[in-house]
């Protein structure tokens, strides 16, 4: 539940919602996502964290995290840490949980409601510390996925859980892959 004159803030875990749409088969569009929770009140910061890879000379997240930064969305980037593991196999490591721990508690004197999109269990007690601020605080994720990508806690403490999926209509576009097949078929149609 939304009111329109609360001020928001939005925190995104990227991985963890990137990880969640693409279990759905969808992609956020992220004008929409912000464009719909501008709608939903009065939203002050839009926060995304990610972590990048700074080794590659390309990384295939740094044109989102380019174009976020430009369109009103507040970057929170670290290196991440690449490691071999017991087994030997690469392993890439890019936490940002007490990234976005430190800013939302930076901001609850300043807003009203507080949407986090992840389902990291990690998250409750930052949820319940908010919640002792007087900041209401919905968790965007999904449990349509098998197993599903929200822990259980971090559910129950959120003040309002909101299903991914079903801002799919609103917030989503199809994958990249099948928008592709879609247009290509559409122009052999035309021929």
């Amino acid at each position: 539940m939304f009111y329109r004159d609360e001020r928001l803030a939005l925190f995104i875990d990227g991985a963890n919602l990137y990880a969640a749409a693409r279990a759905l088969g969808f992609d956020i569009d992220y004008k929409l996502l912000r464009t719909e929770f501008m709608r939903r009140g009065k939203l002050l910061r839009a926060f995304y964290y990610t972590a990048l890879l700074e080794t590659d000379e390309y990384s295939p997240i740094r044109p989102l995290v380019d174009w976020l930064n430009y369109n009103g969305f507040a970057m929170v980037t670290k290196p991440a840490k690449e490691f071999t593991d017991s087994t030997g196999r690469r392993k890439i490591k890019g936490n940002m949980d007490i990234e976005l721990a430190v800013n939302a508690m930076e901001i609850a004197p300043h807003v009203d409601h507080i949407v986090l999109f992840s389902g990291d269990g990690d998250f409750r007690p930052l949820v319940e510390s908010l919640q002792r601020q007087g900041v209401r605080v919905s968790v965007v994720s999904t449990i349509r996925t098998s197993p599903p990508m929200i822990a259980d806690e971090l559910r129950r403490q959120s003040d309002n859980f909101i299903e991914l999926d079903e801002l799919r209509e609103v917030i989503g576009r199809p994958p990249r892959g099948e928008a592709a097949a879609a247009a290509h078929a559409a122009a052999d149609e035309d021929e």
